[in-house]
C-alpha cells in the first residue's frame, strides 16, 4: 500500500488497532481523536487507504461541492458496499454514470409517490405496533426491523403480506445479520483466493448462501413482472418502465442492483434511527410528553419534524458520511490531499461541536423550532449531488412509525439508562436493542423531567483522553 505524507495528525499505532477502536467503539474512539488532534486528523483501518476525517462545516461545503472527476464517492465505498448492492448500485457509481443512474430512480421519490405510500406505512405501522408486547420490557429494534423492511418491499415490489413477503424478508434480514462481523467492513474482494476460500468457510460463506437465496427471489419477481408487462405502481413497475440515455431500458443485474439498494438503505439505516429515537426518548419526559400530544393531535408535524432531526443529530447512523476516494489533487481547508486517499466528512463530530450546537450533548428538539438544520452542518444524509435520495422517504416513515406508537401506546424507559453504540457494517445502532415498556394508551400523567434536565453521559471525557493505543475509553459515550 502506497505511503503518504503531508497528511493531518492521526494516531499512530497499527491499523489493526485503529479499526479494532473504530469497530468497538465506534462513538468514544471518533471523540477522543477530535480531542487529541483536532478538527481534522488522519485514522487508517486494515485494508484500505488513509482517511482523513474532516469535521468543519467549511471543509464539509468543499467536499460535497468538489467537482465530480475530483472527488469519487463511489470508488470510496466500493469496497465495502460491493458485496451487498453489486457494481451497477447508484451509490457505487461516479461522474456521469452516477447521474444517469440517479435521474431512473429520482421519481421512485417525488412527492406524489411519496403522499400514495404514506397510507401503506400507516397501515404497516399501525398494525406492527399493536402485535408488541405491553407492560414487558423489549427490544424495539428488531421489531422496527421488521416493520421498515416490510414497508420497502411492498413499496419496491408491490408485495401484500404473504408467503412471499415474508421469505424475502426472512432471507434479506438473515443476509444483513453480516453486518454485526467486523469482516463486513473488510470484505474479501470478488475473484481473489481469499474470496473463493472465505466463500466456503466462515460468516462470509453464510453471507453468500443467504445472499443467493435472496437474488434467486429479486430474479424471479423481475422475470415476472417483465414478462407480465402490466403497468404497476411500485418502484419495480418504475425501474422497469426507465430507460437510460441511449433508450435501452435497465438490465437484469442493473435492477437487481438497485432494487437491492434500496431494499438496504431504505431498511436498515431508518429502523436503526427509529430504535435511538425510542432509546432516547424514555429519559427526556418533557420532550416525549410534549411530542405524544402532538402525535395525538391536528396540530402539525413541526415538532415531530423537530424531533426526528434532533435524533439524527444526536445518532446519526452514519456517523461517517459517504468517503470520497481522491482521483484528482485537491485544497480544501488550507490542506492539499494527493490521489488515493480518502476524504470522509464526519457526521457525528460536526453535530457535536458546540460551536455549531450549543449543549450538543443536550436532547433538546427545541433547537430546530428556532432554526433549520444547516446545508453543511446537519448531514445524517449526506449532501451535494450525493445527497441520499431516499431522504424524503425516511422522514416520512419515522414520522408515521412515532405517531402510531405514541398514538397507541405510553412509552416508558426500562430502567437501563441510555444504551451505548455498537456498529452495524457501517451504521451504528443501540447496543442493547433499544428495550422499553409500552403500555396501552391512558390518561395517566407524565411524569416530570428532572431538574436541571442532564445531557446522557459522555460530554466531557474528550478533554482527557487517554494515550494510544486505546484501552477503555475515559467514560463510555452513550
Amino acid at each position: 500500500m502506497a505511503e503518504y505524507s503531508g497528511l493531518p495528525a492521526g494516531p499512530r499505532y497499527p491499523s489493526l488497532v485503529q479499526g479494532m477502536a473504530f469497530w468497538t467503539r465506534p462513538i468514544a474512539s471518533l471523540e477522543r481523536w477530535r480531542a487529541r488532534y483536532g478538527k481534522r486528523f488522519t485514522i487508517k483501518l486494515p485494508a484500505g487507504p488513509p482517511f482523513v476525517m474532516l469535521c468543519d462545516p467549511a471543509d464539509v461545503k468543499e467536499v460535497f461541492t468538489a467537482p465530480p472527476d475530483v472527488l469519487h464517492p463511489g470508488e470510496g465505498a466500493r469496497r465495502v458496499l460491493e458485496p451487498v448492492v453489486g457494481k451497477n448500485s447508484v451509490i457505487l457509481l461516479d461522474e456521469a454514470a452516477h447521474m444517469e443512474q440517479r435521474k431512473l430512480m429520482l421519481p421512485a421519490f417525488h412527492g406524489e409517490r411519496m403522499a400514495r405510500l404514506s397510507a401503506l406505512m400507516t397501515e404497516a405501522a399501525e398494525r406492527e405496533v399493536a402485535s408488541w408486547p405491553r407492560d414487558t420490557p423489549f427490544e424495539l429494534h428488531p421489531r422496527m426491523q421488521a416493520l421498515t423492511l416490510e414497508i420497502i418491499l411492498r413499496a419496491v415490489f408491490g408485495l401484500d403480506p404473504g408467503p412471499r413477503l415474508d421469505a424475502l424478508r426472512e432471507r434479506l434480514g438473515a443476509m444483513l445479520e453480516f453486518g454485526d462481523k467486523p469482516i463486513s467492513l473488510a470484505p474479501p474482494q470478488e475473484g481473489t483466493r481469499a474470496a473463493e476460500v472465505l466463500a466456503r468457510i466462515g460468516p462470509f460463506a453464510r453471507f453468500v448462501h443467504l445472499q443467493a437465496q435472496a437474488d434467486e427471489l429479486i430474479f424471479e419477481l423481475i422475470h415476472e413482472r417483465r414478462a407480465d408487462k402490466a403497468d404497476g405502481d411500485d418502484v419495480l413497475a418504475m425501474l422497469l418502465a426507465a430507460r437510460h440515455d441511449d433508450g435501452s431500458p435497465m438490465s437484469e443485474q442493473e435492477l437487481r442492483d438497485e432494487l437491492m439498494t434500496m431494499l438496504v438503505a431504505g431498511h436498515e439505516t431508518t429502523a436503526s434511527s427509529l430504535a435511538w429515537a425510542f432509546s432516547r426518548l424514555p429519559h427526556y419526559p418533557a420532550v416525549l410528553a410534549r411530542l405524544t400530544d402532538h402525535a395525538r393531535s391536528d396540530n402539525g408535524d413541526a415538532y415531530l419534524t423537530a424531533t426526528i432531526q434532533e435524533t439524527l443529530r444526536r445518532r446519526p447512523v452514519l456517523p461517517n458520511v459517504a468517503p470520497r476516494m481522491v482521483k484528482k489533487p485537491i485544497e480544501i481547508g488550507g490542506w492539499s490531499y494527493p490521489v488515493g486517499i480518502s476524504l470522509v466528512a464526519n457526521a457525528y463530530l460536526v453535530h457535536h461541536d458546540p460551536d455549531i450546537y450549543p449543549d450538543p450533548y443536550a436532547f433538546r428538539p427545541e433547537r430546530f423550532l428556532d432554526e433549520p438544520p444547516g446545508t453543511y452542518t446537519w448531514i445524517p444524509f449526506g449532501g451535494g449531488r450525493r445527497r441520499c435520495i431516499g431522504a424524503s422517504f425516511a422522514m416520512l416513515e419515522m414520522k408515521i412509525v412515532l405517531r402510531a406508537v405514541l398514538s397507541q401506546c405510553e412509552l416508558r424507559p426500562t430502567g437501563d439508562g441510555i444504551e451505548v453504540a455498537r456498529r452495524r457494517n457501517i451504521t451504528i445502532r443501540p447496543a442493547g436493542g433499544a428495550r422499553a415498556v409500552l403500555s396501552s394508551r391512558s390518561g395517566a400523567p407524565h411524569p416530570p423531567d428532572p431538574s436541571p434536565e442532564s445531557p446522557d453521559p459522555g460530554p466531557s471525557e474528550p478533554a482527557s483522553a487517554p494515550s494510544e493505543p486505546p484501552t477503555q475509553p475515559a467514560a463510555q459515550l452513550a
